[in-house]
């Protein structure tokens, strides 16, 4: 529904186009962790490689934002702080107790300390910066539209709960971190 409202096109003709970006590689489709009637396409940014000339954003304050605020959008502040330099936030639209021990391992793993970290409600955030990043489908589809936020749709590792669905998440948000951070914040 985004993408055809953003593209001004009918449904079925977004279909066909995204058929042909996904039968070239350019993309992939995956259906929602939260809504399962939405789908989210992902661009592969590999197929892009030598074809986008690279700019550098300049380092910003952020709130990345998931459901739990228990795994993803701690790793992503964690991962933001370290690649920018920058304050970066993080919040639930339902905030769990803690945050979930895997994910402090995940971290610890790659060098970041998430010990302390402790989940928080999105709507006790009175001050939010001007870049929000939901990194859960769940938090993009409560969020909306209206807050025209980036949305990354990163798989919850908590539902696994293996170590590798950790560390795969963590890996994912810090492609994306790189991406944003090396390339044009808009093709994010």
């Amino acid at each position: 529904m985004e993408l055809r409202s953003i593209a001004s096109i009918e449904s079925n003709l977004l279909a066909h186009h995204l058929d042909v970006l996904e039968n070239a590689g350019f993309i992939t489709r995956s259906q929602s962790s939260g809504d399962g009637r939405r789908r989210y396409v992902r661009l592969l940014r590999s197929a892009l490689d030598g074809l986008l000339p690279t700019s550098n954003v300049s380092p910003q304050r952020v709130l990345f934002v998931c459901t739990a605020n228990s795994a993803r959008s701690q790793i992503a502040a964690a991962l933001w702080r370290r690649a920018t330099g920058q304050e970066a936030l993080s919040a639930g639209t339902h905030p769990a107790r803690s945050v979930h021990p895997r994910a402090i391992e995940a971290a610890a793993r790659v060098g970041l300390d998430l010990s302390t970290a402790s989940p928080v409600a999105l709507d006790t955030i009175s001050d939010r910066p001007e870049l929000v990043i939901t990194v859960c489908d769940r938090a993009h589809e409560e969020l909306g539209d209206e807050d025209h936020h980036l949305h990354w749709s990163i798989p919850d590792p908590v539902g696994d709960r293996s170590r590798r669905a950790f560390d795969e998440a963590l890996a994912e948000i810090s492609r994306w971190i790189d991406a944003v951070t090396t390339k044009d914040l808009e093709m994010a």
